[in-house]
């Protein structure tokens, strides 16, 4: 398996901690300590704690981004194009994805924070867009 294949089952599994350790670790606490009831997350409300909200947020960016990066990787096989700077591009996307995430959602956002955090997104934009037009100058 190629390394922006296994970067894209990273990103997945990512994506799932994400969710599982954060969103659902507080939820699933509320529940259980009855001070929140099942039925009461409503994905229209602004609820819970700023942590909370950031962490929802946070698991968001992945699900957005990670069809993004699924689709360079299905263009990737597709086209059976190989190289170290598309291995490279991988690493250091899921490096930012994960920084970006866990800045997002274990430090309180100030200027300086949000600046790191669209840094690193930035970064994870770049790479795949220079995944892209790699894959699409090889093909």
């Amino acid at each position: 398996m190629s390394v922006p294949v296994w970067v894209l089952l990273g990103f997945a599994a990512w994506t799932l901690l994400t969710l599982l350790g954060s969103v659902g670790v507080y939820r699933w606490s509320r529940i259980l300590t009855k001070r929140a009831t099942l039925s009461e997350w409503r994905a229209d409300l602004q609820q819970g704690s700023e942590w909370y909200q950031r962490a929802m947020r946070a698991h968001a960016n992945c699900v957005e981004n990670l069809p993004v990066y699924t689709a360079v990787v299905v263009a990737i096989i597709a086209t059976g194009v190989q190289s170290p700077i598309l291995d490279a591009m991988a690493i250091i996307l899921i490096c930012a994805r994960v920084l970006q995430t866990l800045i997002h959602i274990s430090i309180m956002q100030t200027n300086l924070v949000a600046g790191i955090r669209f840094a690193l997104f930035f970064v994870q934009f770049i790479c795949m867009f220079t995944m892209g037009a790699f894959v699409a100058v090889k093909a």
